[in-house]
């Protein structure tokens, strides 16, 4: 499915689909990170925000409950260059794609990710609009103007839980794992 990302600054970019189908808003930032998506996704410092990540692939070791920082994914929206259609990772339970539909998370694949970087770099964060389908992208730049500015905005109440409560890292096998480094002599030599 086709989807938009639309910029106050009256820029669009068409790519695919690559989460829930709607639409969302919010400050357009970026992320450098290889890895760590589902982290950042569920990162409450990310409230209110459409991150873009500027790794070329994403989603490729799919999502694992044990990554999480939160309860629930903390975006507004994600931005990706390439979506990997397959999880390879013993510990995930699903692709990054079926995360995304299940936690009503817009997304937006196909995107020069780095172009869009270069852009906030130079011209600084600024709202903007991903909306899933067809859409007149004009529309869509003026619902981007159209939000709220996050200088100001008390984000706490929405990313705080209700009640204090004890953490303790779950028992997984990732703690279990620890396989048994090779001594030099045992390596075989290869010339």
């Amino acid at each position: 499915m086709k989807a938009t990302l639309a910029l106050e600054n009256g820029v669009w970019h068409d790519g695919e689909s690559a989460g829930a189908t709607g639409e969302t808003g919010g400050e357009v930032v970026f992320n450098t990170s290889m890895t760590g998506y589902q982290e950042v996704l569920t990162d409450p410092s990310y409230a209110g925000q459409i991150v873009t990540m500027t790794a070329p692939e994403i989603g490729n070791y799919g999502v694992a409950p044990d990554d999480q920082e939160s309860r629930a994914p903390q975006v507004s929206g994600f931005i990706v260059r390439d979506e990997s259609p397959i999880a390879s990772n013993w510990r995930a339970d699903g692709t990054l794609r079926e995360y995304l539909v299940r936690n009503n998370i817009v997304a937006i694949s196909d995107i020069d990710t780095r172009a869009l970087t270069r852009l906030l770099r130079s011209a600084g964060v600024m709202r903007g609009v991903i909306a899933a389908g067809d859409h007149d992208p004009r529309e869509l730049v003026e619902k981007a103007r159209a939000l709220a500015p996050m200088e100001g905005s008390d984000l706490v109440l929405d990313v705080t839980c209700d009640a204090a409560f004890d953490w303790t890292p779950a028992p997984g096998a990732a703690e279990e794992f620890t396989p048994a480094p090779q001594r030099r002599a045992q390596r075989p030599l290869r010339v």
